[in-house]
C-alpha cells in the first residue's frame, strides 16, 4: 500500500531545504520522510530512511497534507494542572526567597522537606519531596542556597575579629620544598665499569 502526498505547494527539493533551515530535529526528520516520498521512494524505504515505522510515516503524511510542514511539528500536550494556584506559588516564591525564620520553621535554610511540610500546612496540598525539588528548579531557584546565619549573629563582632586575627598572624615564611623520594635514604656508590670475574 502507498502512501500519497496530495500537497503540490512544495517539491521534494523545498522539503529538503526547510528542512535544513528547520530548528526543530523531529520536524526536519519527517520533512525529510515527506520529501522521500515525493520523490518516488516507497513507504517502507521512506520509513527507513527517516528512522520511524510505516504506519508512523503514513499518519506523518496525512498531516502533512492537511497541515502542510506545520503540521510535522509536535503539538503540545497539556498535561495535568499544577496542585498549586498562581497566587500560591507566588506566596511559596516569596517564602522561599525570605528564607525560614529559626523561631517558627526550626531550620536556617531551606530543604525541600521543610518545604514539603510548609506547602502541607499553608495550603493543605500534598506532594513529593522529588516533586517540591522539580517546581522550584522550574520556578527559577538554584539548587545551591547561601550560607545559613545564625539569627543572633553580630555582623560587627565578626569584622572586629577578623581584623584582630589578621593583625596577630606573623607573617608567613616561604614554605621548605620538601625532599624527593630519590634523595632520601643512604649514598650509594656509582657503579665501575671494571667488575671482576
Amino acid at each position: 500500500m502507498t502512501v500519497k502526498v496530495t500537497r503540490t505547494d512544495l517539491s521534494a527539493a523545498a522539503l529538503r531545504a526547510l528542512a535544513c533551515q528547520a530548528g526543530n530535529v523531529a520536524q526536519a526528520r519527517r520533512l525529510l520522510a515527506v520529501a522521500s516520498v515525493l520523490d518516488g521512494a516507497s513507504r517502507t524505504q521512506a520509513a527507513e530512511a527517516a528512522g520511524m515505522t510505516r504506519q508512523t510515516l503514513r499518519d506523518w503524511v496525512h498531516r502533512y497534507n492537511e497541515e502542510g510542514a506545520e503540521g510535522l511539528l509536535d503539538r503540545l500536550r497539556p498535561g495535568r494542572p499544577g496542585q498549586l494556584g498562581e497566587a500560591q506559588l507566588k506566596e511559596l516564591d516569596a517564602l522561599v526567597e525570605q528564607g525560614p525564620d529559626i523561631t517558627e520553621h526550626g531550620v536556617v535554610r531551606w530543604r525541600c522537606s521543610d518545604l514539603q511540610s510548609v506547602i502541607a500546612r499553608t495550603f493543605a496540598v500534598t506532594m513529593s519531596e522529588r516533586h517540591v525539588g522539580r517546581m522550584l528548579k522550574k520556578r527559577g531557584f538554584a539548587r545551591l542556597s547561601a550560607r545559613p546565619r545564625h539569627p543572633k549573629t553580630e555582623e560587627a563582632a565578626q569584622e572586629a575579629f577578623k581584623k584582630t586575627l589578621l593583625r596577630q598572624s606573623p607573617a608567613r615564611s616561604r614554605p621548605q620544598p620538601r625532599a624527593s623520594p630519590s634523595r632520601s635514604g643512604f649514598k650509594t656508590k656509582p657503579a665501575s665499569d671494571n667488575k671482576g670475574p
